[in-house]
């Protein structure tokens, strides 16, 4: 199973929550966009080619290594695999995992852009907006191709129980009612590259979602994912209770 999102979308809290299942192994972030294989000579090329191989089915074998060791030292049973930068190789990871299972998972787009600002305030409001929206085509996209299951950010922290009750029964597993308490459990990634790391994911509960900014305060390369997610009705932004309209 992979978990599909932007960044700061929550994704570490949905981590959390289902590997606090005693059936379902949920690891940090793996980054398998970045683990590689290389094949240095010519020699080995025609090695690999003989039984069958090539470089990026060598990647696909330690892909599978990889996530195969992570589950079997758990002892669990089912593995659900996140990282939101997974989003821009899902041709890679449905051709190394053809059977490979999908949650989304949406939050409003203002949303995403506060939380990312608030921890990365060295970048440009421009660069921010720019960031989550490569994230949000990418993650429509597969929305748009692939079946899975939707989860919004908002309703797992507002109802975790009614979130996770839907969660288990997309992954086949009974639910668990101490999946809720996941700082019981121990959880390991919550640092900066591998997850959500601020003091709101630490408090090991979950906790009410932030309010969004009003409908006109979206930014406009966002406002199009808004839309399409159910957050904002599809049309131009209407202006905030005493703001000025544009200059003619």
């Amino acid at each position: 199973m992979f978990i599909l999102s932007t960044v700061r979308s929550g994704s570490t809290l949905l981590r959390v929550l289902l590997g606090s299942h005693s059936q379902i192994h949920a690891p940090h972030e793996m980054h398998l966009r970045d683990i590689a294989v290389e094949v240095k000579s010519k020699y080995v090329e025609r090695a690999l080619d003989s039984v069958g191989l090539d470089q990026a089915h060598l990647e696909y074998l330690l892909w599978d290594r990889v996530l195969h060791r992570e589950l079997a030292a758990s002892g669990k049973s089912v593995l659900v695999s996140k990282t939101p930068n997974d989003v821009f190789i899902l041709d890679r990871i449905r051709a190394c995992w053809s059977d490979a299972r999908f949650i989304f998972l949406l939050r409003h787009p203002a949303a995403i852009a506060a939380s990312r600002h608030a921890t990365r305030p060295q970048d440009t409001a421009e660069r921010n907006v720019e960031m989550i929206r490569r994230y949000a085509v990418a993650l429509e996209q597969a929305r748009t191709e692939l079946p899975g299951h939707t989860v919004r950010y908002e309703d797992l922290a507002s109802d975790p129980a009614g979130e996770t009750q839907r969660l288990c029964a997309f992954l086949g597993v009974p639910w668990e009612e101490a999946m809720l308490d996941y700082g019981r459990h121990r959880h390991r990634g919550l640092k900066a590259g591998l997850g959500d790391w601020t003091e709101k994911i630490r408090s090991g509960q979950v906790q009410s979602p932030t309010l969004p900014p009003p409908d006109a305060e979206v930014a406009g390369p966002l406002r199009e994912f808004a839309e399409a997610w159910g957050y904002l009705p599809a049309g131009p932004p209407t202006a905030a209770p005493g703001a000025r309209a544009p200059a003619s």
